[in-house]
């Protein structure tokens, strides 16, 4: 089976767990990466960024033109958009067209854009146009099915973490302090301001928190990438994990990778976390600012024992659930494979 998926190969990009760990389960995988593109065209110049924002650009049909050509020559059974910004409607019907199965996977919400990178209507208009959707929020999930009629299936996010991180990770001496790991937006920083006015002391890694927060029980890090990122949010006695405003009643990146290096997370008690964790057994979820600073509190007066306790209940479980990258590439390739082999003679080839 040959598998195009339409993405970036940045290595934030999740993307790349997926087509590393589908190559290993035997799908042939080409990788189009139509977003670099795109943010090489962008950040290339100011003239470049304003002709854009004035819908001038004839970026976003060179990227169409370019995939299209790419998708003739590779020639797939499958296309996966990752969210879709840079792939416009008319290309999905072409593909379509050609008897080739589409899929998507959007790591942000499709109908609620909370900053200028997670959506546009690209991704909007081309929703209908999938043979299949995958998501990480089951109130996206059961929007999509009920509004769209679109074949839908739930593929939280993950965690990929190897053995020597991880014990470079664990071999640290434990800081017995709060710490937050990610960029500041005024919904993160109006909760923090309210931990810190409660008396929390907290550690902020990420781009620009000096221009949310100013007080003396803050700390303001550079953000942190790579060994640096595992290291952090496993040193730390408690990892703070905050939604964003599509991610409400969901999960995030994080909620899976804290526990996965055995980090102690304090998180949003939203439905989904209770569905993948119990807390007080391998992590800790909050109500409210005032209960998240009581919870603080608590964790921190932890003894050294118990707190180990939790790390290791964490990591075991995040184990044996299967919540790893490659965990989740398994549910992908068994969709894929149910999809090809549910597909009516006339339309496989390519």
């Amino acid at each position: 089976m040959k598998l195009m998926i339409v993405g970036s190969d940045q290595v934030y990009a999740i993307e790349n767990f997926y087509a590393k760990y589908l190559r290993e389960l035997g799908l042939d995988v080409s990788v189009f990466t139509a977003q670099n593109y795109f943010y090489e065209y962008y950040n290339r110049s100011i003239f470049n960024k304003l002709i854009f924002k004035s819908s001038l650009s004839g970026i976003i049909p060179r990227i169409n033109k370019l995939f299209r050509a790419e998708a003739e020559k590779f020639q797939p059974d499958i296309v996966w958009v990752f969210k879709g910004m840079e792939i416009m409607p008319e290309t999905l019907k072409w593909l379509r067209n050609r008897n080739i199965l589409l899929t998507n996977y959007n790591p942000d919400n499709p109908f609620i854009f909370s900053g200028k990178g997670s959506g546009n209507r690209y991704v909007t208009e081309s929703i209908g146009l999938y043979d299949l959707h995958f998501t990480y929020n089951t109130e996206v999930m059961a929007r999509l099915r009920a509004d769209y009629q679109v074949e839908t299936e739930f593929l939280p996010f993950g965690f990929d973490l190897d053995e020597g991180t991880l014990e470079k990770s664990r071999s640290q001496q434990e800081v017995i302090k709060c710490c937050f790991v990610g960029n500041p937006d005024s919904e993160r920083a109006a909760f923090i301001k309210k931990l810190l006015a409660n008396g929390i002391s907290i550690d902020l890694y990420g781009h620009h928190w000096e221009k949310y927060i100013e007080h003396n029980q803050a700390s303001i890090l550079p953000p942190v990438y790579g060994h640096e990122f595992w290291k952090a949010i496993r040193r730390y006695r408690i990892q703070l994990n905050l939604m964003r405003p599509h991610n409400e009643n969901s999960h995030n990146m994080r909620s899976f990778e804290i526990p996965g290096v055995g980090g102690i997370m304090l998180a949003p008690d939203t439905v989904e976390h209770r569905m993948f964790f119990t807390s007080g057994e391998d992590c800790f979820l909050f109500s409210d600012a005032d209960d998240c600073s009581l919870k603080v509190g608590r964790i921190l007066e932890m003894s050294d024992t118990e707190s180990a306790r939790i790390r290791e209940t964490a990591r075991k479980n995040s184990l044996l659930k299967g919540y790893r990258y490659s965990d989740r590439a398994k549910t992908v390739f068994d969709t894929f494979c149910e999809l090809e082999g549910n597909r009516k003679p006339e339309l496989i080839g390519g």
